[in-house]
């Protein structure tokens, strides 16, 4: 695929990228099929997609008015819905901090309500 300029650029977690591309495959039904990379990252939307677009938006944005709160990890934790401790510390493996355990269930108290 060929990109002659960025216009912008913004981080999305798998929900919304799944209904982005979900809202060009029905733009295109009567013009042309997706093609081959979006067909693939919709096929993988589709299938690790643990919640929708808005959901997952809400619990990204909850998970930023927390400390030591970054971005792509609360879009990292939205994507990946960690269910215990062990995986929510490795999504925090590489930062040079580590979570309390009252912080850990914290964020794992905001990811069970969005499931």
């Amino acid at each position: 695929m060929i990109v002659k300029e960025v216009v912008s650029e913004k981080l999305l977690t798998l929900a919304e990228a799944k209904n982005i591309l979900n809202r060009i495959k029905k733009a295109r039904v009567k013009e042309e099929e997706l093609r081959y990379e979006q067909r693939r990252a919709l096929e993988h939307a589709n299938k690790f997609a643990k919640t929708d677009a808005k959901s997952s938006r809400m619990l990204v944005n909850e998970l930023l008015k927390l400390e030591k709160m970054k971005e792509n990890i609360a879009i990292r934790i939205a994507d990946i819905m960690p269910k215990t401790r062990d995986e929510l510390r490795s999504i925090y493996a590489k930062e040079r901090y580590t979570l309390g355990k009252e912080e850990l269930e914290q964020i794992l108290n905001l990811v069970k309500k969005h499931l």
